[in-house]
């Protein structure tokens, strides 16, 4: 089985995650900063060549309402740019609230507001795609290559 990628899209920084080869539990993998874009490009190459993933799981911020706003525009440009890079699909999955469960999770281990602001996003993606893995229980579901 191959792993997948969860990109969480931000205007200051992204943060990648990754599943287990069995495509079962999403781990927190880097946070990215927005305003070195080679190196943001470059740690993405490296994610999906170390990792060998063979599908990439973007984060849509929806409203509350379940629309599409201006940060949902964002992601999808940043999606867009992802794909004109790598060959590997793309699948849009709805990342309402996990910053925020992730603020509180960093919050209740004893993480320090310097250290939170490092890793949030990281874990963020990882919430959002343990979500899509737990809603895409099959691997045929999901195409992780057996």
């Amino acid at each position: 089985m191959t792993p997948v990628l969860g990109i969480d899209a931000g205007t200051v920084r992204v943060g990648l995650a990754v599943s287990d080869p069995t495509c079962t539990i999403a781990t927190p993998l880097t946070t990215l900063r927005c305003d070195r874009p080679a190196a943001l490009w470059q740690g993405i190459a490296t994610a999906l060549t170390e990792h060998a993933v063979d599908r990439i799981v973007i984060g849509l911020p929806r409203q509350l309402d379940g629309d599409e706003g201006a940060a949902a525009e964002m992601a999808r440009r940043f999606g867009d740019e992802v794909a004109s890079r790598t060959d590997i699909p793309i699948e849009w999955w709805d990342e309402r609230f996990t910053t925020q469960a992730a603020e509180r999770s960093l919050i209740s281990s004893g993480l320090r507001r310097a250290r939170r602001r490092q890793v949030i996003d990281a874990v963020a993606a990882a919430l959002m795609l343990q979500s899509w893995l737990d809603a895409h229980p099959s691997t045929m579901d999901r195409g992780c290559a057996g």
